[in-house]
């Protein structure tokens, strides 16, 4: 049985949160503050740790500090939970070397699926230090590079930076595929024309996510247009290089490895849900996908252009049309100009 360190100052947040754990048959020790959680880490030896950021005594970025010093800590999986979602607390977590950051509130499967997740991901990095411990080491060292959080810095500190309007093309469908971008700030989505001219929207990319990926081996075009839905920040950097700080680091290869199998999966449902989903459902998905994206709190208002959201969703946008008529009519959200609000969160998750 895995053993979780859970370091919370809110009672009540860390008795149910511990509950749910144990449920899910984890052993959980737990603390109420960043000093008692660094003695309590050192002492247990965790196989992970949950820590929230704003606590008393010792906050949550001096308790990774702390365990990331100590030899028998510093290869603990460290995911941070916090209301703070700005990108530049997440960076500045994730320069600290954590290994997931969960905004609250959160949802229990969300939770589960990123322990589970840091947990495989420690057993087998740790069977390939094990195995190739001399070639691993080797490759760090020429890199420069150990993992992906350092290759976001080499983007951030090294990468071409462009600040681009909203609605402004990156790059098109069919160009020479040369730089891959870290998005900084911002939403773009990727998208392509069907056969009658229709926009079919594949992918929104937020802050922290890679964008333009394509072939390392094969001069490969890119195969969909990038366009930004907000004001973005970029970093580039050319393909050549890239692949050069790949082929050094066998631990950031895996990573980036992992990161594109979890992109195809997400595609995946997507496709799925356009595929067997009625209207009301597509479209609501879809006005649920774009506040997350868009990180938008339910009492906020989403400024979407509905020929967008019938993109993402798959259906015409007359269709969709009717069904947000529908929805506002239902009480779940509330519609003023091209700005929609949520009124019914839980409403509008359980359309079908």
């Amino acid at each position: 049985m895995k053993t979780i360190l859970l370091i919370e100052d809110d009672t009540a947040l860390r008795e149910n949160t511990a509950e749910l754990l144990e449920l899910s048959n984890y052993r959980v020790i737990t603390s109420p503050n960043g000093k008692l959680g660094i003695a309590t880490a050192k002492e247990q030896k965790p196989d992970i740790i949950v820590c929230d950021i704003m606590m008393p005594e010792v906050d949550g970025y001096g308790v990774l500090e702390a365990l990331s010093y100590d030899t028998c800590t510093n290869h603990i999986p460290f995911i941070f939970l916090s209301a703070k979602t700005e990108h530049k607390e997440i960076r500045k977590g994730m320069n600290l070397g954590a290994d997931d950051y969960l905004t609250k509130p959160f949802e229990e499967e969300e939770l589960l699926s990123a322990i589970e997740s840091r947990l495989a991901k420690a057993a087998i990095i740790s069977k390939m230090v094990k195995e190739q411990e001399l070639s691993t080491i080797d490759s760090s060292e020429d890199s420069g590079l150990r993992n992906l959080n350092e290759l976001k810095n080499f983007f951030d500190d090294h990468g071409e930076i462009s600040t681009v309007k909203k609605g402004a093309v990156i790059y098109k469908e069919g160009e020479h595929s040369n730089n891959i971008y870290l998005i900084l700030k911002g939403v773009v989505k990727t998208h392509k024309m069907d056969e009658s001219g229709k926009e079919l929207i594949t992918t929104l990319y937020k802050a922290d996510d890679f964008l333009g990926f394509t072939s390392f081996i094969d001069n490969t075009p890119y195969l969909e247009s990038a366009t930004t839905v907000e004001d973005t920040e970029l970093a580039g950097i050319s393909k050549s290089d890239l692949k050069e700080i790949v082929e050094k680091s066998k631990n950031i290869s895996f990573e980036l490895m992992e990161l594109l199998t979890e992109n195809l999966s997400e595609i995946k449902e997507q496709l799925l849900q356009m595929a067997y989903s009625s209207v009301r459902k597509k479209t609501a998905q879809t006005i649920l996908q774009f506040a997350e994206v868009l990180n938008k709190k339910p009492e906020d208002s989403i400024k979407i252009s509905r020929n967008d959201l019938a993109s993402v969703a798959g259906i015409a946008t007359e269709s969709l049309i009717r069904a947000l008529s529908s929805f506002k009519k239902d009480g779940l959200i509330d519609i003023d100009g091209r700005n929609i609000k949520i009124l019914n969160l839980d409403g509008l998750q359980l359309v079908d």
